[in-house]
């Protein structure tokens, strides 16, 4: 009889504890997002941690950290949001390879910083492959632990294959991101910018803005800046009547929508790849594991770059992460 595949048991949930790897990708033009962790960095921090491969599926938790039983030993480690995981009540080091022993339960403290937390856990979690990935996209109730989030009484398998992490191994400080007080999210302008006038175009990146409490992996939508206003057209045929709508265009990912030209909407890992919303330009890539990190409330601004200056930026992120996982084979 081959040997049970070791588990954990959900004894409480958190308030939205999904299963993600680094996404779906492939299946956008057919309108199925990418889903994914929505800071990759973060995942892949922790799944090196615990001596898993940087794409394997581990948890994602958001705000409040779910309560685990292992009936196996394994090696954890949780990065990203500053949420204090616990051990039997003992406080770990958040960034840092910790061992759970079979029987013990993994908790969390509360969240002092960031939004989501990643939770690696050697071997990697064990559901079933959906069209490439073990990404959760609960709109679509697709992948992940039966297409939902985890709720109380699960029973999550780990997968068994590759070698444990070794405790008490850790990101160096220098190469953990953590999350800040105001950032600064930067823009490539484009797409549909011509639609809005150069005072608006201006003020974009001149005024402060507050994430609003719609904030989730489907998009982050921001408040407290002036109202965009629009340049004159005539109306095309077969979009909306409002100046914000256009004919339906594909949605890039960090897209960045303004509905009626008063709150901004970036599109994140399961948002819809098309609509009759205009985008004003696109978040960089670099930035937006930044942006799912992002409170309801918290105080953010917008910065232009062009081209040349998002290249260089996402050469700088690949050099983090080959240093992050140089770092961590060492």
């Amino acid at each position: 009889m081959a040997e049970a595949a070791p588990t954990f048991e959900v004894v409480k949930p958190g308030l939205s504890t999904t299963v993600q790897d680094l996404g779906r990708p492939g299946y956008y033009h057919l309108g199925l997002p990418i889903s994914g962790a929505m800071d990759r960095y973060a995942l892949i921090a922790a799944n090196l941690l615990v001596g898993n491969q940087p794409g394997d599926a581990g948890l994602e938790a958001v705000f409040m950290g779910p309560e685990l039983r292992f009936d196996a030993d394994a090696t954890v480690a949780v990065c990203g949001a500053d949420l204090a995981p616990k051990v039997d009540g003992v406080e770990q080091p958040g960034w840092t390879a910790f061992p759970v022993a079979a029987g013990q339960t993994l908790a969390f403290g509360f969240l002092k910083a960031g939004a989501r937390a990643y939770i690696g856990i050697s071997g990697g979690i064990d559901v079933p492959l959906v069209l490439g990935s073990r990404s959760t996209y609960p709109l679509g109730a697709l992948g992940g632990f039966e297409g939902r989030a985890l709720k109380t009484g699960d029973r999550v398998a780990i997968a068994s294959a590759g070698a444990p992490g070794k405790p008490g191994r850790s990101v160096p400080q220098g190469l953990r991101r953590v999350p800040g007080a105001s950032p600064v999210l930067r823009v490539l302008p484009g797409l549909y910018w011509h639609r809005i006038t150069e005072v608006s175009q201006a003020g974009f990146f001149e005024d402060g803005w507050k994430v609003a409490p719609e904030a989730d992996r489907i998009g982050y939508r921001f408040r407290g800046g002036r109202k965009l206003d629009f340049v004159p057209r005539e109306q095309p045929f077969g979009a909306g009547s409002d100046p914000s709508n256009i004919v339906d265009s594909c949605y890039p990912y960090g897209s960045i929508q303004v509905p009626g030209g008063t709150e901004p909407i970036i599109l994140h890992r399961d948002a819809v790849s098309g609509g009759g919303y205009f985008m004003i330009g696109t978040v960089i890539s670099a930035d937006m594991d930044l942006v799912g990190q992002l409170q309801p409330h918290q105080q953010a601004r917008f910065e232009s770059v062009d081209m040349d200056q998002a290249l260089a930026i996402r050469a700088e992120e690949a050099t983090r992460l080959r240093r992050l996982k140089d770092a961590l084979a060492s």
